[in-house]
């Protein structure tokens, strides 16, 4: 499978990240290919609701750089989105990103029955901690027709190198084998 991964991290070795490298590296174990965006490094805003979504060929009239992303996602069998949440919700790197996959709807693109997956991790240990990311990831990839494969929760990880004390990075790799 091709998989397109979309991380919303702005710790280049942070535990969100560390779980998405032991996704990438067991997924290409299985044979699968990666193509890897870091929302850190995009200037993508959010959407701007103009409805001018592939009219002019491209996914997003104000953000080029998602044109990249919304190709993947196309030319994908599954998306994978990571991230660690940022007050209870989303972080503001990816969120732009998110809010752009209306482009697909909007430029009625055939996404319905790709696979998708989801990997997060939060400081504090109650697991309802990262609702405000897995719900809205849930009912978007619903609203798309994607299938689940899972998802990797891991609570209690603040500091980097904290998702080693704990099984986020098996549990990443593990993902890997549901695609």
């Amino acid at each position: 499978m091709k998989i397109t991964v979309i991380t919303g991290s702005p710790r280049k070795h942070g535990n969100s990240i560390a779980m998405t490298e032991a996704f990438m590296k067991e997924a290409e174990k299985c044979g699968h290919t990666i193509q890897r965006f870091d929302a850190v490094t995009m200037k993508i805003n959010g959407c701007h609701a103009c409805m001018t979504c592939y009219k002019s060929g491209k996914a997003c009239s104000f953000n080029e750089e998602f044109d990249a992303i919304a190709s993947s996602i196309l030319e994908s069998d599954g998306i994978v989105f990571t991230m660690p949440v940022y007050w209870y919700s989303i972080p503001a790197q990816i969120k732009g990103i998110i809010d752009c996959l209306f482009s697909l709807v909007v430029g009625e693109k055939d996404v319905a029955g790709k696979k998708w997956g989801l990997i997060t991790c939060c400081e504090e240990h109650d697991l309802s901690v990262m609702d405000g990311v897995r719900i809205p990831l849930e009912k978007s990839a619903a609203l798309l027709k994607w299938e689940s494969v899972g998802e990797v929760l891991i609570p209690g990880v603040l500091n980097e190198g904290d998702i080693n004390k704990s099984e986020g990075c098996q549990q990443a790799a593990e993902l890997a084998h549901k695609f």
